[in-house]
């Protein structure tokens, strides 16, 4: 949602509603750049907000050292005080935005696969079956993954099920496909027309380190199946880094069938992987925040049914 243009007024003058929405962002990550990234900013707009906010103030809110970044007690007081104020002001302005077109209420999805087109029929079956409501499709980041269905930024996740979170529940799956493995165009592993779970173990594969590990644990196995630890490496916040450090011959990835066809790479080959099962994508929601239009999508993905192989 375009923000800029509104602010809040106070004693010292006001404050732009997107300076308040870069100050809980960075609270949440504690990383510049990742925060950054997140805003689709620069880190130095980051930077100049929070400056900004700490001279109005007359004080630090964020420790900083060349390592890392933490709210200071000041910081963590800030940060409770405008949650919910800006909950409050972000779905006001979401309701009269909708109520000006004619809608009331959207739903939106954040999606791990990449196979935008061929999931389109459940996006739009959903949008002829409610024309009241708006549906919003957004890639995921690899940032904690069910944060954003706990924080209120997506209302639907779609990912691979093995979700083991007391709070979160999962519905029909969507498509299932195998895997292939992402290596660098000149990689060793290109001599051979395709790769085992046990050849791949050679090689680091990336991270994601704010995720949970089980969760993880089912996209890249800890193990090879003689009991190898698979070496997991550089930490990753998106795909884009992913296709980086395969370029560069850092790692390899585990990819769903599709990457193949919606990012083909001349840098990068894909290999068949042989003996690890398919990969499941499955509807995921925050059982608490279960609404008319989640029951709609998922009736919508249930009379659709999967994918075909």
């Amino acid at each position: 949602m375009a923000v800029r243009c509104v602010a809040v007024w106070g004693k010292r003058g006001r404050v732009e509603l997107r300076d308040i929405e870069i100050f809980l962002t960075l609270a949440e990550e504690l990383h510049f750049g990742r925060a950054a990234e997140r805003l689709h900013v620069s880190v130095a707009r980051v930077s100049q907000a929070i400056k900004k906010q700490e001279r109005a103030i007359g004080a630090e809110l964020f420790a900083r050292d060349s390592r890392n970044v933490r709210l200071t007690p000041l910081g963590e007081q800030l940060r409770d005080d405008l949650r919910l104020l800006h909950q409050g002001l972000t779905q006001a302005l979401e309701r009269a935005r909708l109520a000006a077109r004619g809608k009331t209420g959207t739903l939106r999805v954040s999606l791990f696969p990449a196979n935008i087109q061929e999931l389109r029929r459940y996006f739009e079956t959903f949008r002829a079956r409610h024309p009241q409501w708006e549906l919003r499709v957004r890639m995921s980041d690899f940032i904690d993954p069910f944060a954003q269905l706990r924080n209120g930024e997506a209302d639907i996740l779609v990912t691979w099920p093995a979700v083991d979170e007391p709070d979160l529940t999962v519905g029909p799956t969507l498509f299932s496909e195998p895997r292939v493995l992402a290596v660098d165009h000149e990689h060793p592993l290109t001599r051979w027309s395709s790769v085992t779970l046990e050849e791949m173990s050679d090689f680091p594969h990336v991270d994601v380190s704010s995720a949970a590990d089980y969760w993880l644990d089912h996209y890249v196995p800890r193990l090879s199946p003689h009991s190898r630890v698979i070496d997991r490496g550089a930490e990753v916040n998106n795909i884009g880094e992913i296709f980086l450090l395969v370029g560069m011959r850092e790692a390899v990835s585990l990819f769903p069938m599709h990457v193949p066809r919606y990012f083909p790479r001349p840098d990068i080959t894909y290999l068949p992987v042989k003996g690890l099962e398919p990969l499941a994508y499955s509807l995921v929601w925050r059982t608490e925040s279960e609404s008319e239009m989640i029951r709609a999508f998922v009736r919508v993905a249930r009379d659709l049914g999967p994918l075909p192989d």
